[in-house]
């Protein structure tokens, strides 16, 4: 794991994924978190948990990890690196960067 970079992409890159329509969104926070909002279309697999599901996500679309602020979010890249994934980004800034660019969240 060591040297490896993690591929970054900004809240408007990411809705310029979501226009092309190919692209699997992970969101890696709490419920609770997740509740408060989150970015339309976004499934919903909190952190913890990744480690028992990643076989069951989607390869062949590149896969977007979203958290609050882009830390945990970070983890789960390295994490699906580790795993075989090779298209995968971290949302940087996370859900807060989504927010402030101006971009809207969707209810629970």
């Amino acid at each position: 794991m060591f040297g490896m970079s993690i591929k970054e992409v900004d809240a408007f890159g990411l809705q310029q994924m979501q226009a092309g329509g190919e692209v699997v969104m992970i969101d890696v926070r709490t419920d609770v978190e997740f509740a408060q909002g989150s970015i339309q279309g976004a499934k919903h697999l909190p952190l913890h948990m990744l480690p028992l599901m990643a076989d069951q996500l989607e390869n062949a679309k590149p896969v977007v990890l979203i958290c609050r602020s882009g830390a945990r979010s970070a983890q789960a890249c390295a994490f699906l690196a580790q795993k075989g994934f090779e298209n995968v980004y971290n949302l940087r800034g996370g859900v807060m960067a989504w927010a402030q660019a101006g971009l809207a969240l969707a209810a629970a």
